[in-house]
């Protein structure tokens, strides 16, 4: 297929983004690729596989935790209601007692923790953007792991932030009481 073919094939394509779609809806159908903000379905990058082996390794090292410790349940990339926006943190956490009944569509409430691997093609307007969004629906922490500077900066509220550099132990404070690991774990 040369170009031109393919140009034809995408204007023909009906884009998931061009769908009207209710938060329902999209917290209902795994559309995998996609978020939902302002009614409107945005497109996420796909991960680089940097970004796939740390956000691997957070849900690895949060759920032996959990598991030992029935704290609640750790979630890959899938659906939350944040606010009036449908998010897929990289990795996130819901308390037992905050778990949804049916899990068969994404969480109608936004996780405890939400983890945001920052990614070459992220622009910092837009993760700032998305740690807001979490913060003021109710997550009541979220971690920004940015592998350049080996860093993790840990948000409780606009003015509670505080980063984790490669030497720091990471903790999940009063929202994943207990859990503990090195930064430099994440980045290894």
């Amino acid at each position: 297929m040369n170009l031109h073919e393919v140009s034809e094939v995408a204007q023909e394509m009906h884009l998931p983004e061009q769908m009207p779609m209710t938060m329902d809806e999209f917290l209902a159908n795994d559309i995998e690729g996609y978020e939902y903000v302002k009614g409107e379905l945005v497109p996420m990058a796909s991960p680089s596989l940097e970004h796939a082996e740390i956000s691997a390794k957070i849900t690895h090292y949060l759920f032996t935790y959990l598991s030992q410790n029935e704290l609640g349940k750790v979630y890959v990339a899938a659906g939350f209601r944040v606010g009036e926006r449908g998010m897929k943190p990289d990795v996130a956490f819901l308390s037992t007692a905050r778990l949804p009944e049916d899990k068969s569509k994404g969480s109608p409430i936004p996780p405890d923790l939400a983890v945001e691997v920052i990614s070459p093609t992220d622009v910092q307007w837009n993760v700032a953007e998305k740690v807001q969004a979490y913060l003021d629906a109710g997550t009541q922490m979220v971690w920004v792991v940015e592998s350049v500077m080996k860093t993790v900066t840990v948000y409780r509220s606009e003015t509670d932030i505080e980063v984790f550099t490669y030497d720091d132990t990471l903790t999940g404070g009063d929202v994943v009481p207990g859990f503990s690991c090195r930064v430099a774990q994440l980045f290894e």
